[in-house]
């Protein structure tokens, strides 16, 4: 099986697909600090709770 290399999107052939929204493109230049913020909280959260059954 042999396919033509494209450049369309192809997963936009379903109706419902096609009525949604083009996807969001991401700045790869934004400093985004979600992932510390997670490890942050979930450490927080973790000390909260080990402190609280040691007391």
């Amino acid at each position: 099986m042999t396919r033509r290399l494209v450049l369309t999107n192809e997963s936009a052939r379903h109706p419902f697909r096609r009525a949604l929204p083009p996807p969001k493109v991401v700045d790869p230049r934004k400093n985004d600090d979600s992932d510390w913020k997670l490890f942050l909280l979930s450490f927080a959260a973790f000390f909260t709770c080990f402190y609280t059954f040691l007391f």
